[in-house]
């Protein structure tokens, strides 16, 4: 049984590591349901050529099959001297199989000899209810290195040094990484947008 002020959400991921995040920055009033709880597909649909539309395709899938507010995030790793890739793309910069050593292979192989390793990773979170539609950004600027060191996270995290720090993310604690991550700026200002919203 829900306490009285709790509020249902579905988080619209099929990422474990995703969901770990997520859990572990959303407000204490939200009791967070996974796709799978709700008999959910875990692959959920992303045509889109941005992250905004990713974000938004996967939280409106959600909460139209659901009924319960949805979040979703789509993020991108965006290498300035790639241009940006991979982008949209990170997940699948290797192929569709979606393996993140694959991904971190093919991106340091696209980044020997260049001088210029700065990136940044951006993350939109989309929420998704029945008064509409919104959106958050967070990001963090960093360097790719030139080899992967640590062995937390996940995705791109053992090649991302942020700036503010001489770890990359693979090698923080998920404490650490939680307190000032892409994505956890996203949530803030998700949390705020919803207090405000709750506010009498």
């Amino acid at each position: 049984m829900l306490p009285p002020s709790a509020t249902e959400v579905l988080l619209c991921t099929g990422n474990p590591g995703k969901v770990a995040e997520l859990r572990a920055l959303l407000p204490p009033g939200l009791v967070v349901r996974g796709l799978t709880e709700l008999g959910l597909p875990l692959d959920l649909p992303e045509n889109g050529t941005t992250l905004e539309a990713n974000a938004l395709e996967k939280a409106r899938f959600g909460h139209r099959h659901s009924g319960l507010p949805a979040i979703a995030d789509d993020t991108g790793l965006e290498v300035a001297a790639l241009g940006g890739a991979p982008g949209v793309y990170s997940a699948r910069y290797a192929g569709e199989a979606r393996d993140a050593a694959a991904n971190i292979a093919k991106l340091l192989h696209a980044l020997q000899g260049v001088a210029d390793r700065a990136a940044r990773f951006r993350t939109v979170i989309a929420w998704v209810d029945d008064a509409g539609e919104r959106t958050f950004e967070g990001i963090v600027e960093g360097v790719i290195t030139e080899a992967p060191h640590g062995t937390g996270g996940f995705g791109y995290d053992p090649v991302f040094r942020p700036l503010f720090a001489d770890l990359t993310f693979a090698q923080m604690d998920a404490r650490l990484k939680n307190a000032v991550s892409h994505r956890a700026q996203a949530l803030w200002k998700l949390a705020r947008s919803l207090a405000e919203r709750d506010r009498p």
